[in-house]
């Protein structure tokens, strides 16, 4: 079990890291850049973004990084009071929350409602404005929460 514990914990903090400096783009340039754009070009951009991340590695990553912190929170629980634990179930929990919860009734929604809106047409620029308003917070939650995720994955990694 302590092979299995070690290693999720590898895998975990390593596509959490990942996820982090993901939206850690976004947050800090991506957005900011297409927001510059001339209209409708960054919607254009977002919209394309959207859809290709459905399809690239970057999906099976989301997925299994949100078992890999499940796994890690209730292995905590298990052995609380061992060293890590409590980080672990922390790191994890906080990543389940604050990156899958935040983005799929955060993100996901406002990425469904652009799709739906013709770039060129009249809803576009309110919608954009609209995405752009209420997109980028809910991003700098799941920056932050995987940042603090992966500090704390860490720490229960040099624990053990």
């Amino acid at each position: 079990m302590e092979q299995v514990i070690t290693a999720t914990l590898w895998f975990a903090a390593v596509s959490v890291g990942i996820m982090a400096g993901v939206y850690f783009t976004f947050s800090v340039f991506v957005m900011q850049s297409l927001d510059a754009l001339e209209r409708p070009a960054g919607m254009l951009a977002m919209q394309s973004i959207n859809r290709i991340i459905l399809r690239s590695l970057f999906l099976p990553l989301f997925f299994t990084s949100s078992l890999a912190c499940l796994l890690l929170a209730v292995f905590g629980v298990m052995q609380w009071g061992s060293a890590g634990a409590w980080q672990m179930v922390i790191g994890g929990a906080l990543y389940i929350v604050g990156m899958l919860v935040v983005t799929m009734i955060g993100n996901v929604p406002l990425n469904n409602a652009l799709e739906a809106t013709a770039a060129n047409g009249p809803d576009a620029e309110a919608m954009w404005v609209r995405y752009m308003q209420r997109w980028l917070p809910w991003n700098h939650v799941r920056t932050i929460s995987c940042a603090v995720s992966l500090v704390l994955l860490i720490a229960a990694i040099a624990e053990r």
